[in-house]
């Protein structure tokens, strides 16, 4: 058995602007899907995987998303009150405890492996998590308990992993694999952002990430990369060419990029239709607004 995963870095300073306006007043992380921001699928994600501790890596205007996260006394009263309980338990497990949250500023869009140095000084000398918000997966069992689960037994750095078109791989960091065990993968070279001809395989690096402090380090040293920012994939293709184990994780669920706008409406539809007192309205409104008039056609 290997440390345990307590921490988890959430980076969170990007400025939405595939959302604008919207994002010119509300940060994007707390954008629902259907009733609950993005980024409490995230938190919610963490809990049920041990995470105990929780990094926010912010900028400038995301105060909306720290009160988020506050106590609210008034509402809770008034929730008391009129004897709505069920909305008073939904709303207390949006609660933060005092010492649960930090939050650190990125001054400068420096890219994701910047945002995640930013949090070295919570980290210490032990194995953290690294979520991102915009990556939400639907999943019967979490993905970050899945992985968790999985490095118990693997140690070393672990990323999840799906299977992307070849025509898509640029978009993505990509792995090349040297050995498959069931759903863990042996990882001997990453690639962030290939032509799909130079693309190693199709599986792509997605927001969930197991790293251990030695991924801190590297990126110290390391010069900004694609996009002129400086990459995660980076430091830790760092780890491999130094001899540290790194594995990916093919998890089971569905993963929807709500950091586009396509995503976040198939997300929506995808969550609501899970709902049980959402399904039906929603199905009919489907049924009669777009395949009865297509059929029609």
């Amino acid at each position: 058995m290997h440390d345990k995963v307590t921490k988890a870095i959430f980076p969170v300073a990007g400025l939405g602007t595939r959302f604008l306006p919207a994002t010119k007043s509300v940060p994007k992380e707390i954008m629902t899907l259907v009733d609950r921001p993005l980024v409490q699928y995230a938190i919610d994600e963490a809990r049920a995987a041990g995470i105990t501790d929780f990094i926010f890596v912010t900028s400038r205007g995301k105060s909306a998303l720290e009160n988020y996260f506050d106590h609210a006394p008034m509402l809770e009263r008034e929730l008391e009150e009129k004897g709505k309980d069920d909305l008073l338990k939904v709303l207390k497990s949006t609660y933060m405890e005092s010492g649960e949250v930090a939050y650190l500023r990125q001054h400068r869009a420096k890219g994701l492996g910047h945002a995640v140095w930013c949090a070295r000084r919570l980290i210490a000398d032990e194995p953290f998590a690294v979520i991102l918000p915009d990556d939400v997966i639907a999943a019967g069992r979490p993905c970050l308990q899945q992985m968790v689960e999985a490095h118990a037994e693997t140690g070393g750095n672990m990323v999840a992993a799906m299977e992307v078109p070849h025509d898509q791989v640029s978009s993505y960091g990509i792995l090349d694999v040297s050995e498959r065990k069931d759903r863990v993968l042996s990882v001997r070279g990453m690639v962030e952002k290939p032509k799909p001809a130079e693309a190693p395989s199709n599986l792509a690096v997605i927001g969930r990430y197991i790293l251990t402090p030695s991924i801190l380090r590297n990126l110290e040293r390391i010069e900004a990369g694609a996009g002129g920012e400086i990459q995660l994939t980076d430091a830790i293709a760092a780890d491999i060419s130094a001899g540290n184990q790194v594995h990916g994780y093919r998890f089971e669920g569905e993963r929807f990029d709500c950091g586009s706008k396509a995503g976040f409406l198939q997300a929506t539809v995808a969550f609501a239709l899970a709902r049980d007192d959402l399904r039906d309205d929603l199905l009919r409104y489907i049924q009669d607004t777009v395949i009865v008039p297509k059929a029609a056609q």
